[in-house]
C-alpha cells in the first residue's frame, strides 16, 4: 500500500473556489481489502479526510483519492 500527498496547488475544475489537499492511496492486488478499508477509515476518523473517488483497475489494483479542506488560521493579535 502506498500513500502520496498532493499539494493544495492541485485544483480541479469543480473545486475552483475551495482549497483542498489530497491524499492518494494506491493498493496492489496482493494487499488484503479489510486492511485497506481499516486504513482509510482511520484516515477519515482521525485525519478528517473524506473519500472523493476510488478506482478498481483491470489487474485488481485499486486507487483511492481522499481530500480535506485546507483551513487557514487568521492571526488575532
Amino acid at each position: 500500500m502506498r500513500e502520496q500527498f498532493l499539494s493544495s496547488s492541485v485544483e480541479r475544475l469543480r473545486d475552483y473556489a475551495k482549497q483542498y489537499e489530497y491524499l492518494v492511496v494506491s493498493v496492489s492486488p496482493d494487499d488484503s481489502l479489510p486492511d485497506v478499508r481499516r486504513r482509510i477509515v482511520e484516515h477519515a476518523e482521525y485525519g478528517k479526510w473524506e473519500l472523493e473517488r476510488s478506482i478498481l483497475y483491470v489487474g485488481g489494483g485499486r486507487r483511492f483519492w481522499l481530500r480535506r479542506k485546507v483551513t487557514t488560521v487568521q492571526r488575532t493579535v
